[in-house]
């Protein structure tokens, strides 16, 4: 028997036809059987997790009927070893979020090919400092002129949508707003004007952030695809390495563009006085103690990481929130209303508008209870915590973002951009993007429900519809903007 698994085991490594040809032929029917086992493997963990997440839209539903049957959290096994404990209540994230504990290094190093070691996965000390670094791009200083570069590029889409507001068609504006948050994130992080909501075609990088998304997941759903050298081999890992390539190739130009620009600056100062100062020069400029910046390496992290999370996450979380205006006309009216009497005949935003609409905001955030843009995040946990009991039910209500409403709960029962320490760098540029053009529509169009196209929720990465997100518009009344 000794002698069986050594030759099993040198055949495994390379040495098969000589090992089985010349010296032992039950070595070959030993070494079939271990492939037939491991292919047998492979699909029984295929079928038992696709038998329970079938990515068919059903999913985030099955998660909360066991949320109100296991009222303070519960597990989901990952084959017999790996176990990810779902968090149902407030107290338990409050628990787990305001500690300092890491991402989870088994979810979020599938995306480390991708994006780098940046803000999203990175930790210890060099999350420390890179936060440190980072969080001046988003102050309110930085991020006021962002407001009109928010409206011109909703402008722009909103003009693409003449075309179906006389129509009285169903259309699937997913794909709309995804162009339109790559313009925006184009323009305010990296000062870059393009064209990609016009130009026609789809657009290679976005084609390529959904590739990657997708197939991140599936890696994860797929126990082999945890080798690197199975997934490597694979059709699927050869897919996830094309599509890496076009989008750093994305990145790596805008970076090569902004240090071109930047060749005969020497100073933030002169920089600014020529334009407004954006997210890019945040990073090109960001000094530590020791006067050390950036490497080359955690540059294209951190940009990688923005036009992913500055893009992708923002066009899943307007896409819903139109979606459910267009389902609720009634909180659509009074939204309307309210955007009305801000901004009166004007078809931009300006900074100051923002904090006026306090009826549109809670849509927004009960939009994003609802539907959030990421539905999970993940920690890795060191130590043992104690939790608590709660539940909560998914009723589309946004009076309950009325301040005295929100003073009676824990501000752990609502976390859509996470909360403590590692919360998103980005909230206050995504909700304002939010908010610009929600504004905009609203003013513009009537959002109306198509009954026969309910998105099926699925969470990849990004909480996405495996049908799109399709709605209805009209023109709002002209006789309603001239009484405004």
């Amino acid at each position: 028997m000794t002698s069986k698994t050594n030759s099993l085991t040198y055949c495994t490594v390379g040495k098969f036809c000589t090992c089985c040809i010349n010296r032992n032929w039950l070595c070959c029917n030993l070494l079939k059987q271990y492939l037939v086992h491991l292919l047998i493997l492979f699909f029984t963990t295929l079928c038992c997790v696709f038998l329970k997440f079938k990515q068919d839209g059903t999913d985030l539903f099955k998660a909360v009927e066991w949320g109100k049957q296991y009222p303070y959290a519960f597990p989901i096994w990952f084959g017999p070893s790996l176990c990810f404990l779902n968090i149902n209540h407030p107290d338990y994230a409050k628990t787990i979020l305001t500690s300092t504990e890491p991402k989870d290094d088994f979810v979020y190093r599938f995306l480390q090919t991708w994006i780098g070691d940046g803000l999203l996965v990175s930790k210890g000390q060099k999350w420390f400092r890179h936060r440190r670094l980072l969080t001046p791009g988003f102050h309110y200083d930085v991020l006021k002129p962002y407001v009109q570069l928010m409206s011109q590029s909703a402008k722009t889409m909103l003009d693409k949508w003449e075309s179906y507001a006389h129509t009285d068609k169903t259309f699937e504006l997913f794909e709309h707003v995804s162009l339109m948050t790559l313009d925006t994130i184009l323009q305010c992080a990296f000062s870059c004007k393009t064209n990609c909501q016009t130009e026609g075609g789809n657009n290679a990088y976005i084609k390529a952030v959904y590739e990657l998304s997708d197939l991140a997941n599936f890696r994860f759903r797929t126990f082999p695809y945890h080798s690197d050298l199975i997934f490597y081999l694979s059709p699927h890992g050869y897919r996830y390495r094309n599509a890496c390539k076009v989008a750093h190739a994305h990145t790596e130009n805008v970076i090569k563009k902004r240090k071109e620009a930047l060749t005969e600056e020497t100073e933030l100062g002169r920089t600014q006085a020529k334009r407004y100062q954006d997210f890019l020069d945040i990073l090109l400029f960001a000094r530590d103690e020791n006067q050390q910046g950036l490497s080359d390496e955690d540059l294209r992290a951190e940009v990688d990481t923005f036009m992913f999370e500055g893009h992708d996450t923002t066009a899943s979380g307007i896409s819903f929130l139109l979606y459910c205006l267009a389902c609720h006309p009634e909180h659509q009216n009074i939204c309307r209303e309210e955007i009305l009497q801000v901004l009166g005949g004007r078809d931009t935003m300006e900074w100051e508008d923002l904090s006026k609409i306090p009826y549109t905001t809670m849509c927004i955030k009960e939009a994003l209870r609802l539907y959030p843009p990421v539905p999970g995040v993940a920690r890795k946990t060191t130590k043992q915590y104690t939790f608590f009991d709660g539940r909560t039910l998914p009723v589309f209500d946004p009076l309950r973002f009325l301040p005295e409403n929100v003073s009676k709960r824990s501000p752990h029962a609502f976390v859509p951009f996470s909360a403590g320490p590692r919360n998103c760098i980005g909230q206050t540029f995504a909700m304002n993007e939010m908010k610009v053009v929600t504004a905009l529509t609203l003013k513009r169009y009537q959002l109306i429900e198509d009954l026969h196209f309910q998105p099926k929720m699925v969470a990849r990465l990004i909480l996405r519809s495996l049908n799109g997100v399709h709605i209805k518009i009209r023109p709002v009344d002209p006789q309603v903007w001239e009484k405004s």
